[in-house]
């Protein structure tokens, strides 16, 4: 059972490159979204709040496999051109989990106490020195637990790109399974397994920094995390 670890791992592994690309263009066109849509929702104006609003509620309140399928099969009917899968993946995943981030972003800014924004009025800010100078700061530090929660269910959602044949690492678990006794099933997937948890540890690890930085930023005094257990430094 054990005896074809080495192979397996190294066989994974040859996938873990495609899973971190998909993972990261995910994230970065997931963060854009989340900004663009989340802001877009706070906005005065009816025009901008709207196609932001529709663009959240279809990809949140749609099948993220079946918009995979629609991406990657369906679009380039319609536009005449193929998709390349990974592309197709990262898209789906930005388009997918930036919904979900546009309301983290939304949630975050309302939270941030109105005399926050009156003391800045105050001061005669415009309405964009408000938003980049008191409320962004601070929402911000709102913002990165959630994202990070967010971004481990982006990577895990990258296994689902091996639908449309992109050879990450569940892809390569399972043509490497088609070779191999059953018996091996069990080593093959717990291999999977612990490569997703050491990439969660990762995104976790680099969020914290994140979270760290931005609570300093606004002068806040940072909360001493652990990965399993959260303990606020008094």
């Amino acid at each position: 059972m054990f005896g074809h670890v080495g192979h397996f791992v190294e066989t994974i592994a040859a996938g873990l490159i495609l899973t971190v690309e998909a993972t990261v263009g995910g994230i970065v066109l997931a963060v854009v979204l989340s900004f663009v849509a989340g802001l877009a929702m706070l906005s005065r104006r009816r025009l901008v709040r709207m196609p932001a609003r529709v663009y959240v509620e279809i990809w949140r309140g749609t099948s993220e496999v079946v918009q995979l399928m629609w991406i990657y099969f369906v679009l380039p009917v319609l536009v005449g051109y193929q998709i390349v899968p990974l592309a197709a993946g990262i898209a789906v995943l930005g388009l997918n989990f930036g919904a979900y981030g546009a309301e983290i972003v939304r949630g975050a800014v309302q939270s941030v106490p109105r005399e926050q924004c009156e003391g800045a009025i105050a001061l005669s800010l415009t309405r964009r020195q408000r938003m980049m100078r008191v409320i962004l700061p601070q929402a911000l530090v709102e913002m990165v637990p959630p994202f990070n929660n967010l971004f481990i269910q982006l990577l895990k959602g990258s296994s689902l790109l091996t639908i449309i044949t992109v050879h990450e690492m569940t892809y390569q678990a399972r043509e490497v399974l088609i070779d191999r006794f059953i018996s091996d099933a069990a080593t093959i997937w717990t291999i999977v397994l612990l490569f997703y948890l050491a990439l969660a540890v990762v995104i976790t690890v680099g969020m914290r920094a994140l979270e760290r930085w931005a609570a300093r930023l606004v002068g806040r005094r940072p909360q001493a995390r652990g990965l399993l257990f959260n303990r606020e430094v008094r």
